[in-house]
């Protein structure tokens, strides 16, 4: 399977007639989403236990269709309509009813790890939400949505590891939320393409980089101090949840170890090409994420023979309690 939205929407979408696939049909589809759509890393490690793989591959084409429902259909009206859709969708599948291959396979995957339905939901209302919320005043709004678009992808994965206690998930919370800034000031470009700035308001006025500069889409002095601050306020995020890796058992924590490095290894190349994220989208090349799969490998092996410490602690950016949820 070539993974083409409009022809996976055509075929398996609210206005198709399909007839109700087998689990291991579904698990076969959502294999394939997996394996043909790459992001900046493999998805699901050949680290993981085994058992694990179908379980992780649901979840990721969960998160491949709300995505792609709320950024390719280029329409905000039809994508919300097709979020509703997802949304009851999502319903069924908690009552083991649906018939989509997505939740066919993610319902085995909920009710096998007793995931709580709460951050599915959540991930839908931040695609929602890209359709009506165009820009961000300031640093606790844009974590709010965090909060529902980064997140709950943590959560998720924490209770396939059945690790999901109230400390490791603050930790992921944190690196998720690094992730998804890191995803932010890398895509800046990409973003204003399809109406969309996630860069706060309240900094961009504070580094003195306006409107009608946004509209040049050139990287200006101003804009090049405002990312310096973004990427470094992402950096601490990621730096203050990386404990979470050595509170795991040591057969997740090469996959963890690598999210957060990859993070890092975009805010490294941020910073390489000198902040002009206008210009150039930075990315983590192949044989860069070789180095750091090998790096992640070697510090668990390491931490096994006492060679190496602990990540420490650090304190992650103050966010306001009145957006805290």
């Amino acid at each position: 399977m070539t993974w083409d939205f409009s022809q996976q929407l055509a075929h398996w979408g609210p206005d198709s007639e399909y007839e109700p696939v087998s689990l291991s049909a579904a698990r076969d589809y959502c294999r394939e989403v997996t394996t043909e759509h790459y992001e900046n890393f493999s998805v699901v490690s050949r680290l993981l236990p085994k058992d694990l793989h179908p379980h992780f591959q649901s979840v990721y084409a969960f998160c491949r269709w709300s995505d792609d429902l709320g950024d390719e259909i280029l329409d905000s009206d039809r994508s919300l309509d097709l979020l509703a859709w997802w949304r009851s969708e999502l319903a069924a599948c908690e009552q083991r009813k649906s018939s989509h291959p997505v939740f066919v396979a993610l319902s085995e995957t909920i009710q096998k790890y007793q995931i709580p339905i709460e951050p599915f939901e959540n991930l839908i209302s931040a695609f929602e939400q890209d359709q009506v919320k165009t820009e961000y005043q300031n640093l606790d709004e844009l974590k709010h949505y965090c909060r529902r678009s980064a997140d709950p992808v943590g959560r998720i994965v924490l209770h396939l590891f059945r690790e999901a206690t109230p400390e490791n998930i603050e930790l992921s919370d944190r690196i998720c939320t690094g992730l998804q800034l890191a995803n932010f000031w890398q895509d800046v470009a990409r973003d204003h393409e399809i109406g969309r700035l996630y860069l706060p308001k309240d900094d961009r006025e504070k580094f003195g980089y306006t409107d009608e500069m946004i509209e040049e889409q050139t990287s200006t002095a101003e804009y090049i101090e405002l990312l310096k601050h973004e990427v470094n306020i992402a950096r601490q995020y990621l730096l203050s949840g990386r404990p979470l890796v050595d509170r795991l058992p040591a057969k997740y924590q090469v996959d963890i170890d690598l999210f957060v490095r990859g993070g890092l290894c975009i805010l490294d190349r941020i910073e390489r090409v000198g902040f002009k994220t206008w210009e150039t989208r930075p990315k983590v090349t192949k044989y860069g994420g070789v180095k750091l799969f090998l790096k992640a490998v070697f510090r668990k092996r390491g931490r096994r023979l006492g060679l190496v410490s602990r990540y420490p602690q650090v304190d992650p950016p103050l966010i306001s309690a009145e957006v805290r949820v």
